[in-house]
C-alpha cells in the first residue's frame, strides 16, 4: 500500500482534513481492491508508517470507513477490514431493491436530462484499471440515476449504501468476474434514461440489482 496515496489521488479539500481525507482514500482503494484482507486488523501505528503520517488521520480515516461499513471496531480486537458474507450482501441489496427502482424512476420522471454525469461514469468504470475504481465508478452512475429523485432522506439512505455496494460488489468479482455483463446493463439503463422512459429505467433497475445478488449471493433452499 505504500503507493496507495498517490493510486487514491492523494490531498484533496473535502469536508475532513486534505490528510484525513488522503488516508481514506487510500485505505478504501486497499479495502476493495483486496490489499487488505476481509477481516484483516487495522493497526493504527503500521498504517501510519506504511502512509507517512501521524496516527490522527488514520484514528479518524478508520472512524469515517467504520461508518460507511467498510471497517469493524471493537472494543477488543480494535478496527479490522469488514467481511461480506451472504447476510451482509443480501441487506445492503435489499435495501437498493427496495428504494433505488423508485429513486430513480422519479429521477427519470422529472427530465428532461442530459445524463452526462451517468455516462461519464461508465466511460470512467469502463476505463477502471482496478476493481476498486470499477466499483467506485459503478456507484457514481447509480448515484446519478436517484440523486434527482426529489427526496434528500431517500438520497441520504441510498448513500450510506455505497461503500458496503462497492465492498460487496468487489468481493464478488474477485469469485465470479462479472463486470462486463453489468456494464451493458448499466448501458441499457442509461439508454432507456436518454430515451425518457421512467418506467423501463425502474425496471431495468430493479432486474439489475436482483440478477447480482442471485448470481453472486444465491439464496440456499430451504429443506
Amino acid at each position: 500500500m505504500s503507493d496507495a496515496l498517490t493510486q487514491s489521488g492523494g490531498f484533496r479539500p473535502g469536508s475532513l482534513p486534505s490528510r484525513t481525507e488522503a488516508v481514506l482514500d487510500a485505505v478504501k482503494h486497499a479495502i476493495l481492491t483486496g490489499e487488505l484482507k476481509p477481516g484483516q486488523p487495522l493497526v493504527e501505528t503500521e498504517l501510519a508508517a506504511r502512509l507517512g503520517v501521524s496516527k490522527t488521520p488514520v484514528r479518524e480515516a478508520l472512524k469515517t470507513l467504520a461508518g460507511s461499513g467498510l471497517v469493524t471496531m471493537s472494543a477488543y480486537k480494535g478496527a479490522s477490514v469488514r467481511e461480506v458474507d451472504d447476510i451482509l450482501a443480501r441487506s445492503v441489496y435489499d435495501m437498493r431493491l427496495l428504494l433505488e427502482p423508485v429513486a430513480a424512476t422519479r429521477t427519470a420522471a422529472t427530465g428532461p436530462h442530459s445524463w452526462s454525469d451517468a455516462s461519464a461514469a461508465l466511460d470512467r468504470a469502463d476505463r477502471a484499471s482496478d476493481a476498486a475504481e470499477r466499483s467506485l465508478s459503478n456507484r457514481d452512475f447509480h448515484r446519478a440515476l436517484y440523486a434527482g429523485c426529489g427526496n434528500p432522506l431517500l438520497v441520504r439512505t441510498l448513500d450510506e449504501l455505497r461503500d458496503q455496494t462497492a465492498l460487496v460488489s468487489s468481493a464478488a468479482w474477485a469469485v465470479r468476474p462479472s463486470w462486463e455483463l453489468e456494464a451493458r446493463e448499466h448501458r441499457a439503463i442509461l439508454r432507456a434514461a436518454q430515451d425518457g422512459d421512467p418506467e423501463l429505467v425502474g425496471r431495468l433497475v430493479r432486474d439489475h440489482i436482483s440478477a447480482f445478488l442471485a448470481r453472486n449471493f444465491p439464496e440456499t433452499p430451504k429443506e
